[in-house]
């Protein structure tokens, strides 16, 4: 009896420690998942990302970690991106099948963690499908930041171009330099403490898009699918403080009079849907001189012209320097990391934040 005894405590003791290592499938409904950015919820527990650093975050507590992706592999080959997030260290991974589950943390030390993944790879892309997470127990999301801002733009916004970390300029698939969640937007976002939007579009414009593209922003705005112009959005779902407006760079040097028509209609469209938010108008980071006196004299009489109007929730930033270090002449990341350096503090004085 004494030597049983010692052998069924220690046979307990191996039996407790791999219960308290077993996982368990937490689905995309559950309420203790918070989600960020334009994301289509027709089928709660397989919510779709088409958006540029469209997010989902929660908080597990345990050692290991899986999420089941499901990825849309437009026209049979393309894979998105993911920035995963994990205590606050980024990786960015290439999806490699339909669905995947990804082992996102494993052996960490017990405890509390907090996880982010985002998409980093643009609408044209397709989507992502997030089915949900296999881990020991999932807590209660991170509250979300009350602060909101939303920012349209182009391959610009969405930081196509701007990450060769893994695979340099003029190699891979044209995506594979994305990283929308180093975005200048986003990181302006993380830095004020805010939600971010990011509706955005690779070579979209506002009265000419380039390279063959057959949409303008003003028609899609209001999709959660930019690039294919579909799935209407709700504005009422996120009623942003502060809207910022990053286009023209496709446009390039136009008829002042078009531009400036389309881009008064633009904020009036706008501002049918958010009445009280600050919108703030963006020379492009990657514009040269030419470029840049126009738009200089194209967003100085919006705003002038909105002004006369009554509507003087409307502001224009120029950026100091031209970001063309990346691949295409596109902002690096650093680059990108350099714009949000710059357009943050306005937006702080803007909004007193």
């Amino acid at each position: 009896m004494k030597k049983i005894i010692p052998f069924l405590f220690i046979l307990l003791s191996v039996f407790s420690i791999s219960c308290t290592k077993k996982t368990k499938l937490f689905t995309a409904d559950d309420e203790r998942f918070a989600y960020m950015g334009r994301i289509d919820f027709s089928e709660k527990a397989k919510p779709k990302m088409w958006a540029s650093a469209a997010q989902v975050s929660f908080v597990f507590d345990g050692s290991d970690c899986s999420a089941i992706i499901t990825d849309e592999q437009l026209y049979g080959n393309y894979h998105n991106y993911l920035n995963i997030i994990v205590d606050g260290v980024v990786q960015r991974i290439k999806l490699k099948q339909k669905t995947d589950t990804l082992q996102i943390a494993k052996g960490l030390a017990r405890g509390t963690h907090t996880v982010v993944i985002a998409k980093s790879t643009e609408a044209g892309i397709g989507y992502i499908q997030f089915e949900g997470v296999l881990c020991q127990k999932l807590l209660p999301a991170p509250k979300a930041a009350t602060r909101k801002i939303e920012s349209y733009g182009d391959s610009i916004t969405s930081a196509m171009a701007a990450d060769t970390v893994d695979i340099p300029c003029d190699n891979g698939e044209w995506y594979d330099q994305t990283n929308g969640y180093m975005s200048y937007a986003a990181i302006t976002g993380r830095q004020l403490d805010a939600q971010y939007h990011l509706v955005s579009a690779s070579g979209i414009g506002l009265i000419r898009s380039c390279c063959n593209m057959d949409i303008l922003m003003p028609q899609v705005y209001d999709k959660i699918s930019v690039r294919d112009n579909k799935i209407e959005w709700d504005f009422k779902k996120y009623q942003p403080d502060v809207v910022t407006i990053c286009l023209g760079q496709n446009d390039g040097v136009q008829d002042s009079t078009a531009f400036c028509s389309a881009y008064v209609q633009f904020i009036q469209t706008l501002r049918r849907h958010y009445p009280h938010t600050a919108i703030i108008c963006l020379s492009s980071p990657m514009a040269d001189a030419t470029l840049l006196a126009a738009q200089k004299k194209y967003l100085s009489g919006v705003q002038q012209y909105l002004h006369t109007t009554g509507d003087t929730a409307v502001h224009t930033f120029i950026f100091s320097k031209q970001y063309i270090g990346g691949c295409g002449y596109h902002p690096t990341v650093q680059e990108q990391q350099m714009i949000a350096a710059e357009l943050t503090p306005y937006i702080r004085s803007v909004k007193g934040w």
